[in-house]
């Protein structure tokens, strides 16, 4: 398995990337009054197909990545921000709510995405900070 971590980590990269870009048009549509378009069948489905990409491909890389890349506790932290970016994010798309609460959840979603990236690219936890602290 270990052969095709790089292909496995491109397709996890792009799936990130899509992800990121589908969510933001999609919370964009929300924020401006066109839920309807926002939550049209292909747009979810595409995100459904992303989104089963993207953690096939995330439980195919932690099969083959060492033990040794959980000790400092970057991809543990990764997971809860991820969790909580899902959480925020179905906040932003429902359409019941309030448009401040959604704006605000669209807003922090958004911020923790860039976290998660930054964390992934630092491999460690403080992400951003790390790289600019360093």
């Amino acid at each position: 398995m270990l052969e095709f971590y790089p292909q496995i980590k491109w397709l996890h990269i792009a799936c990130i990337i899509a992800s990121g870009t589908l969510f933001t048009l999609r919370g964009l549509l929300v924020q401006v009054g066109r839920e309807g378009l926002a939550h049209r069948a292909p747009w979810r489905w595409l995100s459904y197909a992303i989104d089963t990409t993207l953690l096939t491909a995330a439980m195919m890389l932690l099969t083959i990545l060492p033990h040794g890349m959980f000790a400092n506790g970057w991809l543990t932290t990764k997971l809860v921000l991820v969790l909580t970016y899902v959480t925020l994010g179905v906040l932003a798309m429902r359409r019941s709510g309030s448009p401040g609460a959604r704006r605000l959840s669209y807003a922090a979603a958004v911020l923790t995405y860039i976290t998660i990236i930054g964390i992934a690219r630092a491999h460690h936890p403080l992400g951003w900070l790390h790289l600019w602290l360093t």
